[in-house]
């Protein structure tokens, strides 16, 4: 008797078995997904439009800055090249290593491998080199001023100021204001009015300091609302634009536009199929064109709204405050 009522339950196991791999089959394994591992959460109908992709083919690009000119400068493995707004190459040069952040100011252009900055002409010519800063540098964003420039160290968590030459005027994030950088992603834009914008990605927002290192402002909270930012390590990149910022996240891969106070306006590509884990470096001259550097496909996005609205005046390097 046991025997049998054994093998019957053996059997209910057996068919319930071979009833979950048909069934697996023919669903194709697809399962109902959190909002955070598909990219995609409900929001605002978006309002811009990829109007122009350029792939890059002599390097997996990371990078990407727009000068006052209109001019688009990238920056990758391992290459820094320069192009015009209608995406024509003007040159492109090799490099010893990744370059992964690039910013330009007047006739420089700034571009920052691990542990060091390459300065060069508008024309591609190598100027000179900074750096080694710190032994475990991982210099992940780099921004030019009027006066001073700007870079973030992953490695070390904080943000270096320094002189048009190159010397260490004042570090932020020691002591009590300490910036948590979970991973290599960590932003930071120099504003001519003597501003500072750090992305402190472990607390998923954006801080304000001057350049000798007193904290102002801070913005931000976790979560998968539009106005928020997702999972760990966000904004992952962000430009300052007259509207306020434009925001890059990873986890949920998605482009947005927040105001000077934290507060959501639109997204500029939320519903997209790029690497949710790999996020897009962006930047913007004029807050109407927006161009966002994928490394996932080494491909240039070009956004622009469905409708134009009128180009505020804007300077590139000002503070949207």
């Amino acid at each position: 008797m046991n025997r049998k009522i054994y093998a019957v339950v053996s059997l209910l196991i057996l068919l319930t078995f071979i009833g979950y791999i048909i069934y697996d089959s023919i669903t194709g394994g697809k399962v109902n997904r959190p909002a955070d591992e598909t990219g995609k959460v409900p929001g605002p109908p978006e309002q811009w439009i990829t109007d122009q992709v350029l792939d890059i083919t002599h390097g997996q690009l990371i990078s990407v800055a727009v000068s006052e000119r209109g001019d688009i400068y990238l920056g990758g493995n391992s290459f820094l090249a320069r192009y015009d707004g209608s995406l024509k190459e003007k040159w492109k040069i090799k490099t010893d290593s990744k370059i992964n952040a690039v910013s330009v100011y007047g006739d420089t252009i700034y571009a920052a491998s691990q542990d060091i900055i390459y300065l060069s002409g508008i024309d591609g010519r190598m100027i000179t080199e900074w750096g080694p800063y710190e032994a475990n540098s991982i210099i992940t964003s780099v921004s030019a001023g009027r006066t001073t420039i700007a870079f973030a160290d992953a490695g070390v968590k904080r943000i270096f100021i320094l002189k048009k030459d190159g010397e260490v005027i004042s570090m932020l994030g020691q002591m009590k204001n300490d910036f948590i950088i979970p991973s290599p992603y960590f932003d930071v834009v120099l504003s001519d009015e003597g501003l500072v914008f750090a992305a402190n990605t472990g607390h998923r927002r954006i801080e304000t300091w001057s350049v000798e290192g007193v904290k102002k402002a801070q913005f931000g909270e976790p979560g998968t609302a539009p106005g928020a930012f997702c999972g760990c390590c966000n904004p992952a990149h962000f430009a300052v634009i007259p509207q306020g910022f434009v925001t890059a996240e990873k986890g949920i891969n998605r482009i947005k536009i927040i105001d000077i106070n934290g507060e959501f306006i639109e997204f500029v590509s939320s519903k997209n199929s790029f690497t949710p884990s790999v996020p897009l470096d962006v930047a913007s001259g004029d807050g109407v064109t927006i161009y966002a550097a994928n490394p996932a496909d080494s491909k240039l996005y070009v956004f622009k709204r469905k409708n134009p609205r009128p180009s505020p005046a804007f300077q590139s390097d000002q503070s949207p405050i």
